[in-house]
């Protein structure tokens, strides 16, 4: 899993940090997300997966490499 984050779309919500905040974190002067691990490991999935399709701005896009 390849994770891209628009920081241009992000509202600064923060649910992703809440529910993967080994994968994303906010900048602290406007809670713009931020984006800790652009590939994260296997047992992270779910919860980006979570994290990315709750987001109320659809700033988080995910690839999904098949192996």
């Amino acid at each position: 899993m390849k994770i891209t984050v628009d920081e241009e779309k992000c509202c600064g919500a923060g649910q992703c940090v809440l529910i993967a905040p080994e994968v994303f974190d906010q900048r602290e002067e406007d809670g713009i997300v931020l984006l800790l691990d652009a590939e994260p490991a296997d047992g992270q999935h779910t919860a980006v997966r979570e994290a990315a399709s709750v987001c109320p701005a659809a700033a988080i896009q995910l690839s999904e490499s098949r192996d």
